[in-house]
């Protein structure tokens, strides 16, 4: 089992959201932490934007990972969010996004974050694993995608 498997739930996992950009895009899932694993929607807000104006989580690939400290938070929590339609999110190969991996973590979990970010790096990678992500029809999928994903060197 991977490090990312153990922090994603199938509740977490939305398919085929609309969202016009990144700013409604992060408060739907902020309101998604907040009512699956009670954690304040703005502490999830705040914490994603606080790290995207350091630079963009955009992957490449139509892919991202915003990710956030979140002060107080006990665990690391996963969403998988896949839009409806790409939106723009500054990645390198300036793609629009169109699969975000999402990480809360504890505010002091640095090595934990720092593996978190280079497995998902690892898999996102791979075209393949993107591709299921893409045309898997329920969270269920995306969930069992994630399950039995194998971590590649990112």
């Amino acid at each position: 089992m991977n490090l990312i498997s153990r922090h994603l739930s199938a509740s977490h996992i939305v398919l085929d959201a609309a969202f016009s950009n990144k700013k409604r895009a992060f408060e739907a899932i902020a309101q998604l932490f907040e009512t699956h694993s009670h954690i304040p929607r703005s502490a999830a807000y705040e914490a994603l934007f606080a790290r995207e104006r350091m630079g963009s989580t955009g992957l490449g690939h139509g892919v991202a990972v915003p990710h956030g400290r979140v002060k107080g938070l006990k665990d690391t929590l996963c969403a998988v969010v896949r839009l409806a339609n790409p939106i723009p999110f500054e990645a390198p190969d300036g793609a629009p996004v169109q699969v975000m991996v999402v990480l809360l973590v504890p505010e002091n979990a640095n090595q934990k974050h720092l593996d978190l970010l280079g497995e998902l790096a690892g898999m996102l990678s791979s075209e393949t694993f993107r591709r299921e992500l893409l045309a898997a029809p329920t969270p269920a999928e995306v969930h069992r995608a994630f399950l039995t994903a194998q971590v590649n060197p990112a």
